[in-house]
């Protein structure tokens, strides 16, 4: 019988990607809704929480999908959410 992970509370990251070329505001839609805003120096940097490594890989292969450059990803936070824990298993008892 395989062990499910106890519920409680899970942590989930922010990161900043930053992209060479610049995307319209109407991409962010597609990245998950991070928040997407364009630099002076012609780079577009992605905002916003991944719940989990798999969540920031999806992110990065829609980067790779658009063909623009990837000059950085920094995690600049974490973010703590608590999810309610499902009470204890109780031992079945047998009839008598």
């Amino acid at each position: 019988m395989t062990e499910q992970p106890a519920a409680g509370p899970s942590h989930s990251s922010r990161y900043e990607i930053r992209l060479g070329g610049r995307l319209e505001p109407r991409w962010a839609a597609w990245f998950d809704g991070m928040s997407l805003t364009r630099t002076d120096d012609g780079s577009t940097v992605l905002t916003g929480p991944a719940v989990d490594q798999a969540a920031l890989h999806g992110l990065l292969r829609k980067v790779r999908d658009l063909g623009l450059p990837l000059l950085a990803v920094a995690q600049i936070g974490s973010i703590q959410q608590h999810t309610p824990s499902s009470p204890p298993c109780q031992p079945r008892k047998e009839a008598p």
